[in-house]
């Protein structure tokens, strides 16, 4: 399983060996210790892009969001006074790759993506999503269909579970390590397993019987429902996990400073009434931007990469 892992995602140069450690690429400097690239020192590595490149991470098909995100990209255009394009990616290493090559420079990065964009692609996320309370964050399911016979994790042996991609945490690592651990179920070993791609595919996969389960983030599964792609009575819920944060938003590492704090305050001075954020989002409870520590809000998902051995070797 390992070794497929680092096959899949070879571009961004992680392994897996027995120890993890959070450590930055040895491009970046951290100076104060909060875990993220620092600004460079000297203006000559700092970069002001004529047009600022945005992705959102790929959880589901991107042109399901490039509408969802244009009146943000609209407000982030005259917050900094640059023209804003969005990057459909399609996968989570792809938009890894595009930030640290340098053609990315604001993103919302997913769950599990978040460490290793830090670690190897100098991303600094500085916001989340979140409701009028300040809550925040969503949960790991194992869902399957009514007809599978799966009543509970252990019934997941001899299955066929799918996850969606390598670097995502609620599909793949959270749900690996939580059936190693709360189970003793080793995937390859005790279920086979598939990659979808995608929560949504994955999501689908199970309402149309493709696969016996998956993991999924349960916020991309109720949005399908509130668009009634899915109904409830195709999916049956056999595991949830604690709560977990959700997509990361940032910026690339190099940005001028004052680019950086532009970019920073259109989020947070973003009006979500009536926009086409809040329509979309708003199915999950969220409705602002707030700002996030990644030491401390993303200790957790650290500490879910430690117990899959996960370790950042950025070439």
């Amino acid at each position: 399983m390992k070794t497929l892992v680092i096959a899949a995602i070879a571009a961004v140069g992680i392994a897996f060996p027995a120890q993890a450690q959070f450590t930055l690429s040895d491009r970046y400097q951290d100076q104060d210790g909060d875990l993220i690239a620092d600004i460079p020192e000297d203006e000559a590595e700092q970069i002001d892009p004529g047009t600022l490149i945005f992705s959102y991470t790929p959880v589901e098909d991107p042109a399901v969001y490039e509408e969802a995100w244009a009146g943000f990209l609209d407000h982030l255009s005259e917050a900094t006074g640059k023209e804003v394009q969005f990057f459909p990616v399609q996968s989570n290493a792809a938009q890894i790759e595009a930030m640290r090559a340098g053609r990315l420079h604001v993103a919302g990065v997913n769950t599990g993506g978040n460490p290793i964009a830090v670690a190897c692609a100098g991303f600094r996320p500085f916001t989340i999503m979140a409701s009028e309370d300040g809550s925040f964050g969503y949960e790991m399911e194992i869902i399957t269909h009514p007809d599978s016979g799966i009543e509970a994790p252990a019934d997941l042996a001899g299955k066929t579970v799918a996850f969606t991609s390598e670097t995502s945490n609620s599909g793949f690592k959270a749900p690996s390590a939580i059936l190693k651990s709360e189970f003793d179920l080793t995937a390859g070993e005790d279920f086979e397993t598939t990659f979808s791609g995608a929560h949504d595919n994955s999501v689908l996969g199970v309402a149309n019987k493709d696969y016996d389960a998956a993991a999924i983030a349960n916020s991309v599964k109720a949005r399908m429902l509130e668009r009634d792609v899915v109904s409830e009575d195709q999916l049956k819920i056999v595991y949830t996990s604690e709560t977990f944060p959700t997509t990361g938003y940032g910026t690339v590492y190099n940005l001028k400073p004052e680019l950086q704090e532009k970019i920073k305050e259109a989020f947070f001075s973003f009006d979500w009434e009536g926009s086409a954020l809040a329509e979309e989002f708003g199915k999950n409870g969220e409705d602002k931007f707030i700002p996030i520590n990644f030491k401390d809000d993303w200790a957790v998902i650290r500490q879910i990469d430690e117990a899959n051995g996960v370790e950042y070797n950025c070439q």
